[in-house]
């Protein structure tokens, strides 16, 4: 785990979901973040998360999280729909946000919030656990090593069973509901983090739930230098998340995983290793290599490297997260079109 010679970054957590209640449990050992308050819409619900998590504050409205004096930083695990408004909100207290993907529910609101964090000096960060794993740091190692030759197309994947879909905020449209924007980012964040831009266009098909939200969806991208990337992403299927990344002199295969763990089972909280192997060569005679990395908490890994950015004071960072951050947002903003006008969209990459 990263260590800080920093005074802890003191985190607000936004909301008692039940991400936020794996987010607490799972940073409560860093020394680099302390988790110090939480807000609910009821007070009760507040008490009872913080009486649980072993947190010293608890406030019964949002806003009475954001006006706290002792909470440097937010987390911000709300419904999709509610995440560009109360990440404005938090950066107007002066407050950085470490924001659950995806960030926004389309381009437009992705820019307001990145604008509201820089009118005010603050950092927002949007959060995929994986990116902060160590094996995705040595997965880019060997792209910028040159391992695999020059990207030339990639596959990312990644679906599950929806468990309890009576009810279920997966499925409402209004709380920006679908496989898309819950699956399909983090497919999508894979991509962008490989190819390094967005696509130039997007071909998408969707299969819809009785609710109007995408219950799969598969899509192929494809980028100005004659690159492609296809996508699939599901509510309606065995878990499964893969990507392979195929260059000019190799492959790479990963699962990209959330949190992991050295043993394959029986781990405290369900967590397993997560495969990434190369095979530096053209010919299906190459044997594949299996890299391993030290293992761990996507979510403690996260906030840690949230909390160095912010003491650090590193805003080029952030600059260049952001700039991923809406070219996501761009992207799951015409693969939605695409699938519901079947027709391909071109994306329009504003400044």
């Amino acid at each position: 785990m990263t260590t800080s010679h920093h005074t802890p970054v003191r985190i607000g957590i936004l909301g008692c979901a039940n991400i936020a209640k794996q987010f607490t449990r799972d940073v409560a050992a860093s020394t680099a973040v302390k988790i110090v308050a939480v807000g609910s819409r009821k007070l009760e619900t507040a008490q009872a998360f913080a009486a649980a998590q072993g947190i010293g504050r608890a406030h019964g409205s949002y806003e009475a999280l954001l006006n706290d004096a002792e909470v440097d930083a937010i987390y911000l695990p709300l419904p999709n729909s509610l995440h560009a408004e109360w990440a404005i909100k938090a950066a107007q207290r002066g407050k950085h946000i470490l924001c659950e993907k995806p960030l926004a529910l389309n381009r437009r609101e992705a820019q307001a919030m990145f604008d509201a964090a820089k009118a005010h000096g603050v950092m927002l960060l949007e959060a995929y656990p994986y990116y902060f794993q160590p094996q995705t740091g040595d997965m880019l190692a060997l792209l910028h090593s040159g391992a695999i030759g020059n990207v030339r197309s990639m596959q990312a994947c990644f679906g599950f069973t929806l468990a309890n879909p009576q009810g279920n905020i997966r499925l409402n449209p209004e709380l920006g509901g679908g496989a898309l924007l819950d699956a399909g980012s983090y497919a999508l964040s894979m991509i962008r983090l490989v190819m390094g831009c967005a696509p130039q266009r997007v071909q998408a098909d969707a299969t819809w739930a009785e609710s109007g939200v995408e219950i799969s969806l598969m899509a192929t991208l494809f980028y100005a230098d004659g690159r492609r990337a296809q996508l699939s992403c599901a509510m309606d299927a065995a878990n499964h998340r893969h990507a392979i990344i195929a260059g000019t002199a190799g492959t790479i295969e990963t699962e990209y995983l959330n949190h992991t763990s050295n043993q394959a089972g029986g781990h405290l909280w369900g967590y397993l290793p997560s495969e990434l192997r190369v095979r530096r060569g053209t010919a299906n005679t190459v044997p594949f290599e299996v890299i391993h990395s030290p293992t761990g908490s996507g979510f403690r890994f996260a906030a840690e490297a949230f909390a160095q950015k912010v003491a650090e004071q590193d805003f080029a960072a952030m600059d260049r997260a952001a700039q991923a951050s809406l070219d996501i947002a761009a992207t799951l903003e015409a693969l939605a079109l695409s699938a519901q006008q079947g027709r391909a969209v071109e994306l329009s990459i504003a400044d």
